[in-house]
This record gives C-alpha cells, sequence and structure tokens, in this order.
C-alpha cells in the first residue's frame, strides 16, 4: 500500500512556553489533534488529498483558538475580512477568496471557487454573491466575534500599528491555518485560511490566497501551506519556491524547505513557517520562529502534534 499522510499549521511566531498556561497548551493540541484526525479520516478510507485538506482547515475555521474563520481577527473598522486559498496538485486547479466577511467557513467557498467557476481568485462582495449562488453558508458578525480578538483590537488602535494576529508586545504568532496531504493514490493538496493582520486597513490581502506564495500543490512535487508575515511570503514566493528547488534542482522536500525558510526567507527579513508534503509521503515542519502550531500523520502511525521550537 501506498503511503499517505496529512500535516496542518495553526499558525507560527513568538510562541514561549511562559506565554501559555497548561490549560491554554492543551486546548491547541486538542484542536490540533481533532482537526487532523478528521483529515487522517478521509485519507484512511481512500479518499482524496483535497477532501483531507478542505475538512483539517474547516475544523481550524470553526476554533476560535486560531486567526481563521470563527477566530478571525479584527479589522481597523472592527470587521472581518477573510482569505483562503486550495489548490490540486494532480490537476493544478485551484481557488481562492479574498476579503470576505461573512462566510462561515472561507475554505469551502475557496473549493467552491475551484470546482464551479472558471476563475482562481474572488474577492470581497463579488466573492460573496458567489457563495450565495452556490449555497455556502453564512454567518452574522456575532459569529465571528470573541472578546479576546476585541481586545487585540484596541490594543493594536492606541499603538497606531497592525499586528500580526494575537500579537502582544512582543510576543508575535501568525495566525494562519493550513493543511497538506498525500492520498492513496498518490495526489497531493495544499489549504491554507486566514483572518489577516489586527487592525489592518484598506483591504490588505496577505500571501495565504495568493497561490504559490502561501498555499501550492503539484504532483510532480509536493504541496506547501505557509504561515508568516505575508508581505515577506508575497516577495519571496514561498511555496512555489519549495516546489521550484524540487523540480529543477533537484532538492529533496526538506532541503528546499531549509533553503526557503531557514535562509530565502530570513535574509529578506521574513520570518514564520509552513508545512510541507512530498508525494512519497515525507513531511517538514519547517519554521525560523520560536515556534508553530502543528501536527502531522503518516499512515496509521502515531499523531504528532507541537508548539514550540524544542
Amino acid at each position: 500500500m501506498k503511503n499517505y499522510a496529512i500535516a496542518i499549521h495553526g499558525g507560527a511566531g513568538t510562541i514561549s512556553k511562559s506565554s501559555l498556561t497548561p490549560e491554554k497548551e492543551k486546548a491547541y493540541k486538542d484542536a490540533l489533534e481533532q482537526a487532523i484526525m478528521a483529515g487522517h479520516g478521509v485519507l484512511q478510507k481512500g479518499g482524496s488529498a483535497l477532501d483531507a485538506v478542505e475538512l483539517a482547515v474547516l475544523h481550524l475555521e470553526n476554533t476560535p483558538l486560531f486567526n481563521a474563520g470563527r477566530g478571525s481577527v479584527f479589522t481597523n473598522e472592527g470587521k472581518h475580512e477573510m482569505d483562503a486559498a486550495i489548490m490540486c496538485g494532480k490537476t493544478l486547479d485551484a481557488g481562492a477568496v479574498a476579503g470576505v466577511r461573512h462566510i462561515k467557513n472561507p475554505v469551502k467557498l475557496a473549493r467552491k471557487v475551484m470546482d464551479k467557476s472558471e476563475f482562481v481568485m474572488l474577492m470581497g462582495q463579488g466573492a460573496e454573491e458567489f457563495a450565495l449562488n452556490h449555497d455556502i453558508e453564512f454567518a452574522p458578525a456575532a459569529y465571528f466575534y470573541d472578546e479576546y480578538r476585541y481586545q487585540q483590537l484596541q490594543d493594536a488602535r492606541e499603538s497606531g500599528k497592525t499586528q500580526l494576529d494575537h500579537s502582544e508586545k512582543k510576543k508575535h504568532k501568525f495566525g494562519t491555518v493550513g493543511a497538506v496531504a498525500l492520498d492513496m493514490d498518490g495526489n497531493v493538496a495544499a489549504a491554507t485560511s486566514t483572518g489577516g493582520m489586527t487592525n489592518k486597513k484598506y483591504s490588505r490581502v496577505g500571501d495565504t490566497p495568493l497561490i504559490g506564495a502561501g498555499n501550492y500543490a503539484n504532483n510532480k512535487t509536493c504541496a506547501v501551506s505557509c504561515t508568516g508575515h505575508g508581505e515577506f511570503f508575497i516577495r519571496a514566493v514561498v511555496a512555489y519556491d519549495v516546489s521550484c528547488l524540487m523540480e529543477y534542482k533537484g532538492y529533496t522536500l526538506q532541503k528546499a524547505c531549509d533553503e526557503v525558510v531557514m535562509k530565502k526567507l530570513k535574509s529578506i527579513g521574513g520570518d514564520g513557517g509552513l508545512i510541507a508534503v512530498d508525494t512519497a509521503g515525507e513531511v517538514v515542519l519547517s519554521f525560523n520562529s520560536d515556534g508553530m502550531y502543528r501536527a502531522s500523520k503518516l499512515n496509521d502511525q502515531e499523531t504528532f502534534t507541537a508548539i514550540y521550537k524544542d
């Protein structure tokens, strides 16, 4: 039987043991476990990598612990603007949405854009109009409201700065969620979702919905989902760069990820991380920050979950 594998992330950044209570740490690990087991269940039954990453990300969107879907941070206007993307490694088909405000699960809308439209990316009101025509579930503003996130907005407004996810003082956490998977048929897929930056203005969009920057999948190489300061990931075209190093230079997945995350990205001031899986089932969880909420599972082996660097 061929290998099948899945990996997920819930954001990276300055995450130290002192910044999380034992109860909070357990809550994060439990959420990661539930999400990865949901996606793994799809693969275990012979389902597609696409379905697996969509379901895993949907689980992460549904918990307020992570900056995506229900846990999305507030914009400067006190609203929510969410982005998501999904990509199929077999066909290179992709779907993405940016700046949606009322979609319960943006990853589901991204999948619908891929499956039911001639486009790759839709944004704002147009994306929501498309959602209405394709039975995508909406949610009221109250669904996305979280008191902790709201206080982050107040702090950011006082400082006059944009903050990366639930940054507090100098502890930065980049709140994107994502999943990559390899199914039994040898196909890879990636999905990524985010609420963006606290206190962001002007409908800012980061790397998450940009195919090749924050999300990419190609059966020739690998599937990648990123989390970090989006502007740097866009400039470095991080997800596609990992794939290119494998396809054109013959790098292993680990070597390609190390080159991009630990060298190229850091050289321009970018921090964060990514998860990746290749068509052989190798999984890499790479980050240059102090921590990354992450989990992985190969075949029926024990599930790996971690938060901190060590």
